[in-house]
């Protein structure tokens, strides 16, 4: 949660940081996990703050991103279990979406985030390499139709703040869900054959 002002340049640094996880995500994969963690973190500490605290939204979402980055930039191994417990919930989210309105069973979520983290630990160069494609596009997508809201003029009055659901799909956007699958697999394909290649 930011103030409504920081709304676009904050759609800005997700597509970018969004586009450098889909094409590059492996063999960055630590600076991945820290941008990752600084965005997790950012969003859950700015959210404890009034919606009338301008300062204290912009503090928190500093202190909470410096934090999430430390804790996911140090735990390079739980990081790899989180990414692949992140992209199940995520898949859980998107998939339950097109199924049923409202939020998935905690039961799916729990389940497809375990079976994540599994095929995450088991499987790392290539779990790496799809996670953070498929993380990555979804960054730059939400990145997007944030920015174009906030472009064409759908942004919040200055008075009100701006939220990130980074996990469930924007609404009056029906293009998201595939432009996600279509860039996470573009993503996944350049960092097999090039990016993500072994040394």
């Amino acid at each position: 949660m930011l103030p409504s002002a920081y709304g676009l340049p904050a759609a800005i640094l997700l597509t970018l940081g969004g586009a450098l996880s889909c094409f590059a995500g492996y063999r960055l994969f630590r600076i991945v996990l820290v941008i990752i963690g600084f965005i997790l973190g950012a969003m859950l500490a700015s959210s404890m703050m009034g919606v009338t605290n301008t300062t204290g939204m912009i503090v928190a979402a500093l202190v909470g991103g410096i934090a999430g980055a430390l804790v996911l930039g140090f735990a390079y191994f739980i990081g790899i279990a989180l990414v692949g417990a992140g992209l199940g919930a995520l898949v859980a989210h998107v998939g339950w979406s097109y199924i049923r309105s409202g939020e998935p069973p905690a039961v799916l979520v729990i389940v497809l985030s375990i079976l994540g983290a599994i095929g995450a630990m088991l499987l790392q160069r290539y779990a790496g390499i799809v996670a953070t494609a498929f993380f990555g596009a979804w960054i730059v997508v939400v990145g997007l139709a944030a920015a174009s809201d906030r472009v064409a003029g759908r942004a919040a009055s200055a008075g009100e703040v701006w939220i990130l659901y980074p996990l469930t799909p924007a609404p009056g956007h029906p293009w998201v869900p595939f432009a996600w699958i279509v860039l996470g697999l573009i993503g996944t394909g350049v960092q097999l054959g090039i990016t993500g290649r072994k040394r």
